[in-house]
Protein backbone atom coordinates (compact mmCIF):
# COMPACT_ATOMS: atom_id res chain seq x y z
CA UNK A 1 0.00 0.00 0.00
CA UNK A 2 1.28 3.42 -1.03
CA UNK A 3 2.37 6.17 2.05
CA UNK A 4 -0.41 7.85 0.54
CA UNK A 5 -3.54 5.43 0.84
CA UNK A 6 -2.14 4.79 4.81
CA UNK A 7 -2.22 8.80 5.51
CA UNK A 8 -5.62 9.38 3.66
CA UNK A 9 -7.32 5.93 5.82
CA UNK A 10 -6.66 8.23 9.33
CA UNK A 11 -8.61 11.08 7.26
CA UNK A 12 -11.93 9.25 7.65
CA UNK A 13 -13.85 12.98 8.52
CA UNK A 14 -12.82 14.44 5.68
CA UNK A 15 -13.80 12.02 3.81
CA UNK A 16 -17.17 11.71 4.91
CA UNK A 17 -17.48 15.49 5.14
CA UNK A 18 -16.85 15.00 0.93
CA UNK A 19 -19.49 12.68 0.68
CA UNK A 20 -22.27 14.34 2.60
CA UNK A 21 -22.42 17.19 0.54
CA UNK A 22 -21.53 15.11 -3.03
CA UNK A 23 -23.07 12.02 -4.90
CA UNK A 24 -21.39 8.92 -3.85
CA UNK A 25 -19.65 7.93 -7.48
CA UNK A 26 -18.13 12.28 -7.72
CA UNK A 27 -16.78 11.97 -4.12
CA UNK A 28 -15.06 8.63 -4.40
CA UNK A 29 -13.60 9.93 -7.83
CA UNK A 30 -12.28 12.94 -5.98
CA UNK A 31 -10.35 11.20 -3.00
CA UNK A 32 -8.54 8.83 -5.17
CA UNK A 33 -7.36 12.00 -7.38
CA UNK A 34 -6.67 13.93 -3.61
CA UNK A 35 -4.57 10.01 -2.97
CA UNK A 36 -2.75 10.41 -5.93
CA UNK A 37 -2.03 14.08 -5.65
CA UNK A 38 -0.61 13.42 -2.16
CA UNK A 39 1.63 10.68 -3.50
CA UNK A 40 3.18 13.32 -5.50
CA UNK A 41 3.94 16.01 -2.51
CA UNK A 42 5.15 13.40 -0.30
CA UNK A 43 7.73 12.50 -3.41
CA UNK A 44 8.15 15.98 -3.98
CA UNK A 45 8.90 16.66 -0.09
CA UNK A 46 10.66 13.64 0.36
CA UNK A 47 13.78 14.94 1.83
CA UNK A 48 11.91 16.85 5.05
CA UNK A 49 13.37 16.29 7.90
CA UNK A 50 11.65 14.07 10.57
CA UNK A 51 10.30 16.63 12.52
CA UNK A 52 8.79 18.73 9.72
CA UNK A 53 7.62 15.48 8.29
CA UNK A 54 5.35 14.97 11.00
CA UNK A 55 3.32 17.98 10.33
CA UNK A 56 3.65 17.56 6.59
CA UNK A 57 2.58 14.32 6.42
CA UNK A 58 -0.45 14.04 9.18
CA UNK A 59 -1.62 17.23 8.50
CA UNK A 60 -0.60 20.09 5.78
CA UNK A 61 -0.21 17.51 2.52
CA UNK A 62 -3.25 15.44 3.42
CA UNK A 63 -5.30 18.97 3.70
CA UNK A 64 -3.77 20.66 1.09
CA UNK A 65 -4.29 17.60 -1.64
CA UNK A 66 -7.76 17.18 -0.59
CA UNK A 67 -8.28 20.78 -0.70
CA UNK A 68 -6.81 21.55 -3.80
CA UNK A 69 -8.69 18.61 -5.85
CA UNK A 70 -11.79 19.78 -4.62
CA UNK A 71 -11.43 23.45 -5.43
CA UNK A 72 -10.81 22.50 -8.94
CA UNK A 73 -13.85 20.34 -9.22
CA UNK A 74 -16.01 22.40 -6.98
CA UNK A 75 -14.73 25.96 -6.66
CA UNK A 76 -12.56 27.39 -3.71
CA UNK A 77 -15.55 28.21 -1.02
CA UNK A 78 -17.14 25.11 -0.87
CA UNK A 79 -13.91 22.82 -1.03
CA UNK A 80 -12.88 25.48 2.12
CA UNK A 81 -15.66 24.58 3.62
CA UNK A 82 -15.41 21.02 3.83
CA UNK A 83 -12.05 21.24 4.95
CA UNK A 84 -12.90 23.72 7.65
CA UNK A 85 -15.94 21.60 9.03
CA UNK A 86 -13.79 18.01 8.53
CA UNK A 87 -10.84 19.80 10.38
CA UNK A 88 -13.03 21.76 13.20
CA UNK A 89 -14.39 18.25 13.94
CA UNK A 90 -11.35 16.40 14.28
CA UNK A 91 -10.19 18.93 16.62
CA UNK A 92 -13.64 18.92 18.84
CA UNK A 93 -12.95 15.01 18.99
CA UNK A 94 -9.36 15.56 20.68
CA UNK A 95 -11.11 17.97 22.73
CA UNK A 96 -13.36 15.52 24.55
CA UNK A 97 -10.74 13.25 25.13
CA UNK A 98 -8.44 15.99 26.55
CA UNK A 99 -11.46 17.22 28.40
CA UNK A 100 -11.57 14.14 29.70
CA UNK A 101 -8.23 13.15 30.84
CA UNK A 102 -8.16 17.27 32.68
CA UNK A 103 -11.06 16.18 35.09
CA UNK A 104 -8.62 13.48 36.82
CA UNK A 105 -7.52 15.17 40.07
CA UNK A 106 -3.71 16.46 39.44
CA UNK A 107 -3.88 16.45 35.70
CA UNK A 108 -4.72 20.54 35.12
CA UNK A 109 -1.42 20.81 36.70
CA UNK A 110 0.56 18.31 34.90
CA UNK A 111 -1.04 19.58 31.52
CA UNK A 112 0.22 22.88 31.99
CA UNK A 113 3.78 21.72 32.68
CA UNK A 114 4.11 19.52 30.24
CA UNK A 115 3.30 22.25 27.14
CA UNK A 116 7.27 23.35 27.86
CA UNK A 117 8.69 20.01 26.77
CA UNK A 118 5.98 19.10 24.39
CA UNK A 119 5.57 22.36 22.61
CA UNK A 120 10.13 22.26 21.86
CA UNK A 121 10.16 18.82 20.59
CA UNK A 122 6.78 19.14 18.54
CA UNK A 123 6.65 22.72 17.82
CA UNK A 124 10.33 23.84 17.81
CA UNK A 125 13.05 24.31 15.51
CA UNK A 126 13.38 20.20 14.37
CA UNK A 127 10.31 20.96 13.19
CA UNK A 128 10.00 23.55 11.39
CA UNK A 129 8.86 26.07 13.49
CA UNK A 130 11.06 29.21 15.01
CA UNK A 131 9.63 30.07 18.42
CA UNK A 132 10.10 33.04 21.94
CA UNK A 133 9.94 31.08 24.24
CA UNK A 134 8.95 33.16 27.83
CA UNK A 135 9.67 32.51 31.57
CA UNK A 136 7.79 30.11 33.50
CA UNK A 137 5.43 30.87 36.24
CA UNK A 138 3.65 28.60 38.07
CA UNK A 139 0.00 27.16 36.23
CA UNK A 140 0.90 29.39 33.13
CA UNK A 141 2.76 28.17 29.92
CA UNK A 142 3.36 31.21 27.46
CA UNK A 143 5.19 30.59 23.52
CA UNK A 144 5.20 32.79 20.33
CA UNK A 145 5.14 31.04 16.91
CA UNK A 146 6.92 33.62 14.88
CA UNK A 147 7.38 30.94 11.74
CA UNK A 148 5.63 28.38 11.24
CA UNK A 149 5.52 25.42 8.89
CA UNK A 150 1.69 25.24 8.18
CA UNK A 151 1.88 28.66 6.89
CA UNK A 152 5.43 27.97 4.74
CA UNK A 153 4.02 24.86 3.23
CA UNK A 154 0.45 26.14 2.64
CA UNK A 155 1.67 29.22 0.53
CA UNK A 156 4.32 27.40 -1.38
CA UNK A 157 1.46 24.90 -2.70
CA UNK A 158 -0.64 28.11 -3.37
CA UNK A 159 -3.24 27.22 -0.49
CA UNK A 160 -2.14 29.55 2.06
CA UNK A 161 -5.66 30.79 3.24
CA UNK A 162 -5.66 26.95 4.88
CA UNK A 163 -3.44 28.22 7.47
CA UNK A 164 -5.76 30.08 8.97
CA UNK A 165 -8.08 27.17 9.39
CA UNK A 166 -5.12 25.32 11.14
CA UNK A 167 -5.32 28.41 13.74
CA UNK A 168 -8.87 27.90 14.18
CA UNK A 169 -8.46 24.25 15.07
CA UNK A 170 -5.94 25.05 18.04
CA UNK A 171 -9.10 27.06 19.42
CA UNK A 172 -11.41 24.08 19.06
CA UNK A 173 -8.66 22.06 20.91
CA UNK A 174 -7.95 24.29 23.28
CA UNK A 175 -10.24 26.75 23.98
CA UNK A 176 -12.83 25.12 26.49
CA UNK A 177 -11.11 22.99 28.23
CA UNK A 178 -12.19 22.48 31.96
CA UNK A 179 -10.36 24.59 34.73
CA UNK A 180 -7.91 25.65 31.65
CA UNK A 181 -7.96 29.63 29.88
CA UNK A 182 -6.01 29.45 26.58
CA UNK A 183 -5.88 32.50 25.56
CA UNK A 184 -4.51 34.05 22.02
CA UNK A 185 -4.59 37.53 20.57
CA UNK A 186 -3.29 37.21 16.94
CA UNK A 187 -2.01 34.55 14.70
CA UNK A 188 -0.16 34.25 11.04
CA UNK A 189 -2.79 32.73 9.24
CA UNK A 190 -5.16 35.28 10.54
CA UNK A 191 -2.74 38.04 9.26
CA UNK A 192 -0.76 38.48 12.39
CA UNK A 193 2.90 38.41 12.80
CA UNK A 194 3.40 35.64 15.02
CA UNK A 195 0.89 32.99 16.77
CA UNK A 196 0.85 33.58 20.58
CA UNK A 197 0.00 31.12 23.09
CA UNK A 198 -0.61 31.54 26.73
CA UNK A 199 -2.55 28.18 28.25
CA UNK A 200 -3.07 28.98 32.35
CA UNK A 201 -4.90 27.63 35.11
CA UNK A 202 -8.28 28.99 36.49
Amino acid sequence: MKSSQKIMKKKGRFKAEIARRLPKEQSEALWLTATDKLESLLEQYASLPEGVRFHTENKIFPAAAIYLTLKECIGQDEAYRIIETATFKTADAAAEKLSALLRLPGMRSLFVKVWDPLTRKMFGEKSGFENVFYPKKKGEYRMDVVSCPYNRYFTELGCPELTKISCGADDHVYGDLPGLKFERTTTIGRGGERCDFCIRKI
